[in-house]
């Protein structure tokens, strides 16, 4: 098995607790941006990771290299619902929050080194979620400012930029802004452009 995380005392950490299960052999505990170079080159049977820790294109590479021999094992402190999502569908095994305990998780890593998979409580409601809200039927209606204030806070515009773009005054572009937000759910503009790309209303 193959560990790697962001946080060095993390890592010493799950190498303390791994070790306590004689059935497991730790072929490696490196730092995250390592990963993906020890992974293609020891080809463990499990790798645990934190995909927090990488870049998104060594995250590509290792959800692409997921359906391959080893078998991998997310483990993350606040596992975004879109990324289990993205994860679980690109051939992760197992997913699980950082607050399970030591004996979770070395269950969780025999069980994925033996083929089952495994997610934990908190990442399956997220993935439930997740899955409702890209199979809705419906999609907000928004008015054609609406849309014009969404497409330009998803290209990164600030509320000042879109007032200029549009000719609006900024209090305005916020009024449609919030009302945006309500209709997606959302409660801010991450969530707000998050959410309008899972329904494919930007890009």
């Amino acid at each position: 098995m193959l560990v790697a995380d962001a946080q060095p005392m993390y890592v010493e950490a799950l190498e303390h607790a791994v070790k306590q299960w004689s059935s497991f052999e730790l072929v490696g505990c490196i730092a995250a941006e390592a990963f993906l170079g020890e992974l293609q080159r020891l080809q463990p049977d499990v790798a645990l990771v934190d995909p927090v820790g990488l870049s998104g294109a060594d995250l590509a590479a290792v959800l692409e290299l997921a359906s391959g021999p080893t078998r991998v094992l997310f483990l993350s402190a606040n596992p975004d619902q879109s990324a289990i999502y993205t994860a679980i569908q690109a051939g992760v095994a197992s997913y699980l929050c950082k607050d399970c305990d030591a004996g979770e998780l070395c269950r969780a890593i025999n069980a994925t080194a033996h083929g089952r998979d495994i997610l934990s409580a908190g990442v399956q409601r997220a993935l439930i979620s997740e899955a409702r809200l890209r199979e809705r039927p419906d999609r907000p209606l928004f008015t054609d400012r609406e849309k014009q204030v969404l497409d330009l806070v998803g290209d990164g515009k600030t509320i000042p930029q879109i007032a200029k773009e549009l000719g609006l005054r900024p209090t305005t572009v916020k009024t449609h802004l919030n009302h945006v937000y309500e209709k997606l759910g959302a409660h801010g503009r991450t969530e707000a452009v998050r959410n309008a790309m899972r329904l494919g209303l930007i890009e």
